[in-house]
């Protein structure tokens, strides 16, 4: 997809392609080759436009940042078929050996905690620092009501692919400060339509709720590998106006990681970049630094 212009100044990055085992997947990798690679993953409705401040205050002090789009999200290919949690994880896995990354630090959003504690807790000698803003990775009984209805079975589908009624929706509901025109053109731009939203369904559908959901042992397995990264720096970076991953979550963070440390901010919603802007990046630098 051709960038358009507003959208290239909000997002300067070379596109790179990769042939994931679930299909295209394109990725941001900038900065130094020589850089310590920062791996970050993003969640859903979002895509690696949602790190691009990040990004760039890292590269600019000597680091490698390495962002991929998941395959059917951001500015990846759509394949024809529901992809699941086993196959988010395996397909960064993929990437990582494509790219020779065999040490790295990891910062996650939304989804990218249960894919990217998968991965880690798979390989905790690979993994130094970790960033987590406003995620989960472990089973919950909690779900909104506004997420537990588009989970609800063929409506939950037409209201999400169909009609955008999640994507569009979290421009407005996942911040606490307006977005600019430009940046919520950015969110957006990959899911203009239905066909290019399937995976924003399936990403809502693979929610692990009921006992034999598909996803729920991958996740159980998430969760047990999470006290192999115990000891490892540490920094919980939260928007405590969240109404999906709100305080509960931060708190179930902090029992498992009780090391880690923790920086709120009590005005900032689900998108916590977004919110908190500059007073979270210098942070978020210093603490990869």
């Amino acid at each position: 997809m051709d960038l358009p212009t507003e959208l290239k100044a909000l997002y300067p990055f070379a596109a790179h392609d990769f042939s994931a085992p679930s299909g295209r997947m394109n990725y941001v990798d900038h900065g130094p080759r020589e850089g310590r690679p920062v791996l970050l993953l993003h969640g859903n409705p979002s895509w690696s436009f949602l790190w691009r401040d990040l990004i760039v205050a890292l590269a600019a002090r000597g680091r490698r940042v390495i962002v991929p789009d998941h395959v059917g999200m951001g500015l990846s290919g759509r394949p024809n078929r529901f992809l699941r949690l086993v196959d988010r994880i395996a397909d960064v896995e993929a990437l990582l050996a494509h790219l020779h990354v065999e040490k790295f630090d990891l910062g996650v959003h939304d989804w990218g905690g249960a894919i990217g504690f998968g991965l880690a807790g798979r390989n905790p000698n690979r993994v130094g620092k970790i960033l987590v803003t406003n995620t989960g990775a472990f089973l919950s009984t909690q779900i909104p009501f506004r997420i537990a209805v588009c989970r609800a079975p063929l409506i939950g589908r037409f209201i999400v692919q169909g009609l955008n009624g999640f994507a569009w929706p979290a421009t407005w509901m996942a911040v606490e400060r307006p977005l600019a025109a430009a940046v919520k053109a950015g969110f957006l731009f990959p899911y203009l339509s239905a066909s290019r939203r399937r995976a924003v369904a399936d990403f809502v559908a693979d929610i692990p709720m009921e006992p034999h959901h598909p996803s729920r042992p991958v996740l159980a397995a998430v969760e047990a590998g999470l006290p192999g990264l115990r000891g490892k720096p540490m920094l919980l970076c939260w928007g405590m106006k969240d109404f999906c991953f709100n305080q509960a979550f931060l708190e179930g963070f902090i029992a498992r990681f009780p090391e880690a440390r923790t920086l709120v901010f009590p005005s900032a919603g689900h998108y916590v970049l977004e919110d908190a802007g500059a007073e979270a990046i210098g942070p978020l630098t210093a603490f990869f630094d």
